[in-house]
């Protein structure tokens, strides 16, 4: 087994073809933050960016994309930004999860969004991602919502009725060059909103989505969704499809219109526009109530720590496990997270 640790930008085309091999034969490796395509993108704005190409025998096996977080530590690739995470391999491939780290110069990788079928990484904890289930077509995943949750798809219906009595005609595009400077906004107010860290303010994840912006191939896309009233943007939302999936990434609305409910007005529209296109499921990211009403679907997911004995693995665990720790409590204590996340709410407000 050799392994070689390169730039993704430096990949040649016999690699991205063996890569793109490699998630076809496999459904769980299908998301667009497994696909090259996105691997390359982030290594022209993270010169950190790396990924271990692993050959056999028989020739090229796997793909491990990481970034260093430490002295022989890593992450995965963009992980601040990234809901599915993981190696890349060929159907059958076999290899310790020890050599694998020890061939890729590490000691330890951490992950948060580790997709399954991944026996070389040994969780912490099991995560759920929620699905936009999509093998029934448009008519399918309408005939769940509205037996699952008809409160909601009546209140819906009767909203978009509405604002177009009130304000004007809807009009929807599934692939926008338009209106893109309106969804960054829209999110950034959010995320101050709800006091979380904007993630689009960093300026490599700006560079990275302008970047992804421009990647439209067979292979892999970035399409802005936007629904209209007029030249007006009401809702949009930015994601990236690979492999007949789509990795929701950035959805957002107009909070002018807020009480229009414009996010699930476009929610419905780029669920039928995805259906039209042949897409199996849109990955909405990790569980949220309002999820748990428009979703149909799930695949598993894992967050953890893999260690190989030595130096650097100590020190990282001394470093990490306390912070760690206190997260899993929080998180797994609904009176201390639900209190943890009002205090972040209060100051994003001020």
């Amino acid at each position: 087994m050799k392994i070689d640790v390169v730039r993704p930008r430096d990949l040649g085309e016999p690699e991205l073809s063996a890569w793109r091999q490699m998630r076809r034969a496999s459904p769980h490796l299908a998301s667009p933050w497994l696909a090259p395509e996105f691997a390359q993108a982030v290594s022209h704005v993270r010169d950190a960016a790396r990924v271990a190409v692993i050959c056999d025998d028989t020739g090229l096996a796997g793909f491990l994309p990481f970034e260093p977080c430490g002295p022989r530590a890593a992450r995965p690739l963009a992980a601040w930004v990234t809901l599915a995470q993981g190696l890349v391999h060929r159907p059958g491939f076999e290899m310790t999860g020890s050599d694998l780290l020890k061939g890729c110069g590490l000691d330890v990788f951490e992950f948060e969004y580790l997709v399954g079928g991944q026996p070389w990484f040994t969780s912490d904890e099991n995560r759920t991602a929620m699905l936009l289930d999509l093998e029934s077509g448009y008519d399918g995943y309408i005939k769940f919502f509205r037996e699952n949750s008809p409160k909601s798809y009546k209140t819906i219906v009767y909203k978009e009725r509405k604002i177009q009595r009130d304000i004007g005609p809807l009009t929807y595009e599934y692939a926008s060059d338009d209106h893109f400077a309106a969804l960054l906004r829209w999110k950034s107010d959010q995320y101050r909103r709800i006091g979380r860290a904007d993630r689009t303010a960093k300026p490599w994840v700006a560079a990275l989505i302008e970047r992804l912006r421009d990647v439209q191939t067979p292979e892999f896309s970035a399409p802005l969704s936007v629904l209209k009233i007029g030249d007006r943007p009401v809702a949009a939302h930015f994601g990236l499809v690979s492999e007949g999936v789509m990795a929701g990434w950035f959805p957002a609305y107009d909070p002018e219109l807020g009480s229009y409910s414009p996010g699930l007005i476009h929610h419905l529209r780029l669920v039928e526009a995805a259906a039209a296109r042949g897409l199996r499921h849109i990955d909405t990211g990790t569980a949220g109530d309002y999820k748990q009403t428009i979703c149909n679907g799930s695949l598993p997911l894992s967050e953890g720590v893999a260690r190989r004995p030595g130096a650097a693995s100590a020190l990282h665990w001394a470093r990490t496990a306390p912070a760690r720790r206190i997260k899993r409590t929080i998180v797994g204590n609904p009176r201390l997270h639900a209190l943890a996340d009002r205090v972040l709410r209060l100051r994003g407000r001020g």
